[in-house]
């Protein structure tokens, strides 16, 4: 899983943990610097030889996928500084993106971060739902663009990429280490991280919908309500903000502003891909397999060149008995796949054709 600028939209609620709290990990302006070492690796490889922005990109990307090259290894919890990067060789997308700007921009490259706010990559932990988010890397030079992404083959877009400004990177960078707190329930910290996040960008809806969730978590629900109204305030269809905010009505008795909001989330709910490809996951799990069957199909008319959609509608076609339809399913899932994973369906196929 992608490990980026994660939402909560489930509710849930602890008992607050007695812990000490230290100061933040580090300031925002400490966050994008380069280590010495690395500084002078770059001028060396990339701008002491060469002036052509498009070799200095070349000669980046080089230095970080070359045979001596950085060498960063994938981590889905690695939110880290760009020097914690480059000392840990390890990165996920938020980090990746961290580093790989600071780097061009020293070599007078135009590099921004791009966000894709809608992805089919999710986890769940605790009885939590983390949407997660993702972030890349566009770079102009010479009249064209270049995206970098460090997993970009692995991440299916719901909507289109959009530019962001530093700022809400770096919130990003400290609502993933707020919600890797929370996860530890590390919750006075986590709240010093949230509290960084919203002061950088207080202006995006998962940063308000978070911090409620983290409200839930310390049992101060009065704080937690007027987070979420705030998430919604900014975007009345923020599904986290939305599902987390009728938790709380429904706790509290409000029944006809919980029953507002769900009227309103149920209409969000049936254009969400993701919402059915889980709630089909559910009804498969209890066994209901006509109904899982009608919402995977439901998550490929909105989103309909998923490989996983297909493969999911085969194995509860197989559970239903009904091996033409299972192969169907398969035929389309290698269809829409490439690589190593086609030859995945391709061999669930032949499998189930043989037998």
């Amino acid at each position: 899983m992608l490990a980026l600028a994660l939402s909560l939209s489930l509710l849930a609620s602890s008992t607050p943990l007695v812990e000490k709290v230290v100061p933040l990990q580090e300031p925002p302006a400490q966050v994008m610097v380069l280590p010495p070492e690395l500084r002078s690796r770059l001028q060396r490889e990339v701008i002491a030889k060469s002036t052509s922005p498009r070799d200095r990109f070349d000669r980046l990307i080089n230095l970080f996928h070359g045979s001596n090259g950085l060498d960063l290894a994938y981590k889905d919890d690695a939110t880290q500084t760009v020097s914690q990067t480059y000392a840990n060789r390890s990165a996920n997308c938020l980090s990746f993106a961290l580093i790989f700007i600071a780097l061009a921009r020293e070599a007078g490259l135009d590099a921004q971060p791009q966000e894709i706010r809608k992805t089919l990559i999710w986890r769940q932990d605790g009885g939590i739902l983390y949407r997660v988010n993702h972030i890349n890397t566009i770079v102009r030079f010479n009249n064209s663009l270049q995206i970098v992404d460090v997993v970009q083959n692995a991440v299916t877009p719901l909507g289109e990429p959009e530019p962001i400004s530093d700022r809400r990177l770096l919130a990003h960078y400290y609502n993933n280490l707020a919600m890797d707190d929370l996860d530890q329930r590390q919750l006075e910290h986590a709240q010093q991280y949230m509290d960084q996040a919203l002061k950088l960008d207080p202006e995006h809806a998962d940063n308000w919908s978070n911090a409620g969730a983290l409200h839930i978590y310390m049992n101060d629900f009065a704080s937690a309500r007027r987070a979420f109204s705030r998430a919604l305030e900014i975007d009345p269809k923020d599904i986290n903000a939305l599902t987390n905010m009728i938790s709380l009505a429904e706790r509290q008795g409000d029944t006809p502003l919980a029953k507002e909001l769900r009227n309103r989330l149920e209409h969000l709910q049936e254009i969400d891909p993701l919402y059915h490809f889980l709630q089909a996951e559910l009804d498969e799990q209890s066994g209901d397999y006509p109904n899982a069957i009608t919402h995977y199909h439901q998550a490929i008319r909105l989103h309909g060149n998923e490989p996983r959609f297909y493969d999911a509608l085969a194995r509860t076609y197989l559970k239903a008995g009904d091996q033409a339809s299972a192969l169907g399913a398969l035929r389309k899932a290698a269809r829409w796949s490439t690589g190593a994973e086609r030859n995945g369906y391709r061999q669930k196929l032949e499998s189930l054709q043989v037998k």
